[in-house]
């Protein structure tokens, strides 16, 4: 499969799916991706059913997503089309032998639970056949700036994997990757908003250390954080490049790069990735 990215498209009425979706795991990710559905347009409140571990968090949620949300995944899975799996991955294996017994090669696993192998997913089904795709999502999905990677299983078909992107572009962008990259992509996107947190909560601080009121300082680095994303995004200028087009020559910003490189930011953030993945790496179990 050749890695591509795609662009989140602007619903439109005309983009309706005519699929039933079972949320098993409505935790914060999968909340998020319901809330998402729904704001898209793409899906009604009375085609998405959820699940949760407990009777008393099931109440609340369905009185705030409005969508019925119950503890039983295998009611919930037995009129789906689509059956997302966004449970703790040493759960998953458990939730697809419960829901086994609804279980078609004509519906859809989609898993955002981390580190669990598509593989280990179709083997559990016990169904030859059985397409399952496994995306790795990241937090700013909740505001509709999320990243996702997608990729498929044995059985996953170029238009299950459409699907699957274009469900997920209600909140974000995504990118379909190898499985082979995806605990590189945990290790990036998936934890990446952290690493990002830390150099905004940085780069405030240091405003606040030349004189800048704290919520000045605040805004003026979120809103640079996000205004150099959207050129790297719009643009598609090498970051190298854009960076270059800032720094002008003994200028303030030449001196500042200067630091930068002498406290070795680049090489941390690079070590952190890696180290990220291969965590990943031993979650997944090699």
């Amino acid at each position: 499969m050749t890695d591509q990215t795609q662009s989140s498209p602007q619903p439109t009425g005309t983009d309706r799916v005519n699929k039933r979706v079972a949320m098993l795991g409505a935790g914060k990710m999968g909340s998020i991706l319901i809330e998402g559905l729904i704001r898209s347009g793409r899906f009604t409140r009375d085609q998405i059913a959820a699940t949760v571990q407990h009777e008393n968090r099931a109440a609340k949620l369905a009185e705030r997503l409005q969508v019925p949300v119950t503890t039983d995944n295998a009611a919930a899975a037995r009129d789906a089309d689509l059956i997302f799996i966004g449970v703790k991955p040493f759960t998953v294996i458990d939730v697809v032998r419960q829901i086994k017994p609804v279980l078609t090669p004509e519906k859809l696993i989609i898993s955002f639970a981390a580190s669990v192998k598509t593989r280990a997913i179709e083997d559990a089904t016990e169904l030859l056949g059985m397409p399952v795709v496994r995306a790795m999502p990241n937090t700013p999905a909740m505001l509709g700036a999320g990243m996702t990677a997608l990729s498929g299983g044995r059985y996953a078909t170029v238009q299950h994997l459409q699907l699957a992107a274009s469900l997920f572009e209600s909140v974000g962008r995504t990118v379909q990757v190898d499985e082979k990259h995806l605990d590189a992509v945990t290790g990036l996107s998936g934890s990446g908003p952290a690493y990002i947190y830390i150099i905004l909560e940085a780069l405030a601080e240091a405003g606040v250390k030349v004189g800048l009121p704290r919520d000045a300082a605040t805004l003026l680095a979120a809103q640079t954080t996000y205004g150099a994303a959207r050129m790297v995004l719009e643009t598609g200028e090498h970051p190298a490049l854009l960076k270059d087009a800032v720094t002008t020559p003994a200028g303030c910003t030449a001196d500042g790069l200067l630091e930068i490189e002498e406290g070795g930011l680049r090489v941390t953030l690079i070590k952190a990735v890696m180290r990220a993945t291969e965590r990943a790496r031993v979650l997944a179990g090699g």
